[in-house]
């Protein structure tokens, strides 16, 4: 189960799994959003190949209009998963406290 809406702030909040199952739905959200834009993964369990693919293609749409997505609260698991894929490059990223 995933759930993605607007917290305070104007930060996106996500929380749950994202996998192939829930893509098509986060993706169908992300692809509102504009601007600088900060995903507070703090409720975030897991993320498949799939999840990745969303992130990646809403951070390509961002950049190429003068924004980006900002990952905050990553825990060492998720943080593990984006450096052995590689999105810690392409990503700020701050950890969980």
């Amino acid at each position: 189960m995933l759930a993605i809406d607007f917290g305070p702030n104007d930060v996106v909040v996500i929380a749950g799994r994202l996998d192939a199952a829930q893509s098509a739905a986060a993706q169908a959200f992300l692809d509102q959003v504009q601007g600088k834009v900060t995903l507070d993964c703090t409720g975030l369990e897991y993320i498949s190949s799939a999840g990745l693919g969303v992130l990646l293609k809403t951070q390509k749409r961002l950049l190429a209009s003068d924004g980006k997505l900002r990952l905050s609260g990553v825990n060492r698991h998720l943080r593990d998963i984006f450096e052995y894929s590689g999105f810690d490059q392409i990503f700020e990223i701050e950890p969980a406290p």
